[in-house]
């Protein structure tokens, strides 16, 4: 029997253990396995292949029992993913069910969750900037948050590194807050855009109209040829997951790429309980699962693990991760874990009608918009609020028909489309500040069905927040005007904290081990052997979209671990 149990436990060890296959976790896994480590990813949810599990992304609108409308006992039953732009029909079954997987919300936040292989990577919304210099600088600037252990020089190489094999669109456009990549081939503003484009320049030295930035394969070069993706058909509907690999995701890139080295072991329906402190060894040696459908408790063995799932549940994992060493968590020996927590403020909105260009309209269907890049607080502080925000921006052609008569003139009347003005419309993503008093911890009466400690999240806005809003409605707004469009109207969506999708911190990088986990490479201060690469290791948020910040630190910490675990370092 004792012989046996060896076998097992060797069946069950490996060189390394990623927890969660979505963005980062599937880098993670794509750059272990490349440089030779057999390599395990545990993921909660369900196996979800490329293409051939992706259901609806072929169906027409007309097949759809509701014409993709969510009946209302869908929607009931799940308040908080209802609230997520992309919950439809043809996506619902990539969401995390509100009733399976509960949480404490101590303050309204809207946890947005895909529990499958590829995680929310299959519902991105794919914009991919690279962060400047003034992004990781900020907080040493302002005071607001500890400092960055490490700067855009650090980082720009690894940007480099994913950009060339996610495959990211854009133009260089030479703007220093907003630093250029490895390009493909833009997608074009269209006349409107242009032209607000042209006025903003005319009228603001320090403020750009730009296409955005996203990992859409507009000109497939080899490495993604290599990969079995092809050109980004225009489709729109990516949320279902997309057969052509259009849009980069895990599912259809990272995984498939580490599946083909031979080192990749997929083990879906593992959730995640805690990791295991050795306290004679020091170090942490493998990973306590759940299995989602068995019940059944068991251990995965291995020199480094990579926690990457997903930023609040990185800190879930981590915080029941003690042990007598580590009480509060594992690593938590500065008692931060699970605190500063941040998002991305997408409350506002701002939109407008133009009366020109009536000869025009737009043709087809473009996966990407405008964008506005940060202009506020650069490089001096010019406001009463800290840091500052960027903006999406598009413009469409309003089409509407007559509704008039009665018969067969109203058919007639109802079939003829007519072209109106043309409407444009931003939305803000500010920066919001990362605080203490932003928290996440683990309720000590409430389990989940796994019998986890649920998670507690207290995160709200803050006076900071407010400000922000009105500057933004306000410059946004003189824009639009001084623009010539009309109808200028501002709107506040009151979203919750969460909606954007873009939680951040609780595990946060810095110099210091007395006031951060993680250090310059992503490791846990106090136990080396753990790296933590997913939005939960965020110092700060700035006003990009993260996920491509996520994929560079991800092999960034890879490349370094290696190194390291070659050098007998951990």
């Amino acid at each position: 029997m004792a012989n046996f149990n060896i076998d097992s436990k060797k069946a069950r060890t490996y060189d390394a253990i990623v927890i969660g296959s979505g963005i980062s976790g599937g880098w993670s896994a794509k750059e272990l396995t490349e440089k030779g480590l057999k390599t395990l990813v545990l993921e909660r949810g369900r196996d979800v292949q490329h293409i051939k599990d992706y259901p609806t992304t072929n169906m027409m609108p007309w097949e759809f029992a509701h014409r993709e409308r969510l009946p209302k006992e869908i929607t009931d039953a799940n308040p908080i993913a209802s609230r997520c732009y992309n919950f439809k029909e043809s996506s619902a079954h990539f969401f995390a069910k509100d009733n399976e997987h509960p949480y404490v919300q101590e303050k309204p936040f809207d946890w947005i969750r895909g529990y499958q292989v590829g995680g929310k990577s299959l519902l991105w919304a794919r914009q991919t900037q690279r962060w400047s210099k003034y992004d990781f600088e900020g907080p040493a600037r302002d005071k607001f948050a500890v400092e960055w252990p490490i700067g855009y020089d650090d980082i720009a190489p690894w940007y480099s590194h994913v950009e060339k094999f996610a495959g990211i669109t854009g133009n260089k456009d030479g703007i220093d807050t907003l630093p250029d990549g490895e390009f493909l081939a833009p997608h074009d503003l269209n006349c409107v855009e242009k032209y607000f484009k042209e006025q903003v320049g005319k009228q603001y030295k320090d403020r750009h109209i730009i296409i955005g930035r996203a990992a859409h394969i507009t000109d497939p070069q080899q490495i993604h040829l290599d990969q079995g993706r092809a050109k980004c058909q225009h489709r729109v509907i990516c949320e279902r997951g997309c057969p052509f690999g259009g849009y980069f995701s895990s599912n259809s890139s990272t995984i498939p790429w580490a599946m083909k080295t031979g080192n990749l072991t997929m083990r879906p329906h593992s959730v995640v309980h805690s990791i295991i402190y050795d306290d004679k060894k020091q170090k942490a040696t493998g990973v306590r699962v759940i299995d989602a459908n068995t019940k059944q408790m068991m251990e995965f063995y291995a020199d480094i693990i990579f926690v990457n799932a997903a930023a609040l549940n990185s800190n879930l994992v981590l915080l029941n991760s003690t042990s007598s060493r580590f009480p509060n968590g594992l690593g938590n020996d500065s008692g931060v874990l699970g605190k500063y927590v941040a998002f991305h403020n997408y409350r506002a909105s701002v939109s407008g009608e133009y009366e020109g260009f009536l000869d025009s309209t737009t043709d087809g269907k473009r996966p990407n918009s405008g964008y506005i890049p940060r202009f506020r607080n650069v490089y001096k502080q010019e406001t009463d609020f800290l840091r500052g925000y960027a903006a999406g921006f598009g413009a469409n052609r309003n089409t509407y028909s007559d509704r008039n008569g009665l018969g067969e003139s109203l058919k007639s009347n109802l079939h003829e489309t007519k072209y109106g003005n043309w409407s444009v419309g931003s939305h803000m993503m500010g920066e919001t500040i990362p605080k203490e008093s932003n928290y996440v911890a683990l309720d000590k009466d409430l389990k989940d069905p796994f019998g986890i400690a649920q998670l507690k999240i207290s995160v709200g806005y803050d006076d900071n927040d407010e400000k922000m809003i009105k500057d933004y409605v306000e410059q946004v707004s003189e824009m639009f005007t001084n623009a010539g469009f009309k109808n200028v109207k501002s709107h506040d969506g009151n979203r919750n904290p969460g909606n954007d999708i873009h939680e951040m911190g609780g595990v946060r990088m810095g110099k210091d081990p007395k006031t951060s986990m993680l250090n310059q490479w992503n490791q846990l201060h106090a136990c080396k052997n753990v790296f933590v690469t997913d939005g939960a290791c965020m110092t700060s948020t700035s006003t990009q979209n993260p996920s491509l910040t996520y994929m560079a630190l991800s092999a960034r910490a890879v490349d370094y671990a290696v190194k390291q675990m070659k050098a007998k370092n951990l």
